[in-house]
């Protein structure tokens, strides 16, 4: 009796060689949401609020109370709170193997401290959660944004 063959080969030896690897390269359970490794795709969703900053071990989230942030897909960063807006630019990027946000404002003060390469903590699609590590003394500041 003679089985279906391909070069020569038996048949059912490719087929539990494509099962094979099918089991081995398949999805496992863990893959089902990722998290984006890159924030760009995340921040110019919608508008953005800070709802955490320490600087220097002082809690200065009040600083930006009622402010929207707007991460614009051309690398300009807008606040808006009613009338007032500040601008500045956004960037994304990888250092020493860290995902970054890079921030940069150049007024007013409060926002001039934002103005950092920031380590990505945490991404999601509602929160973003930062800290900046100095190289200078070393103290390490903390910054959230949550979508509004």
């Amino acid at each position: 009796m003679n089985r279906p063959a391909i070069a020569g080969k038996p048949l059912i030896g490719y087929l539990i060689l494509i099962i094979l690897a099918m089991g081995t390269f398949s999805c496992n359970k863990n893959d089902d949401n990722p998290l984006p490794n890159d924030p760009s795709g995340v921040l110019t969703n919608g508008s953005w609020r800070i709802t955490y900053f320490r600087d220097r071990d002082k809690d200065e989230t009040a600083h930006y109370s009622g402010y929207d942030f707007i991460f614009g897909s051309n690398n300009s960063l807008t606040a808006v709170q009613g009338s007032a807006t500040v601008t500045g630019t956004w960037a994304s990027g990888t250092d020493n193997s860290k995902r970054k946000l890079i921030v940069g404002f150049s007024t007013p003060d409060d926002f001039e401290e934002l103005s950092e390469d920031w380590e990505v903590i945490t991404i999601a699609s509602t929160v973003i959660e930062l800290k900046h590590t100095s190289g200078g003394d070393g103290h390490t500041d903390y910054l959230t944004f949550e979508k509004n």
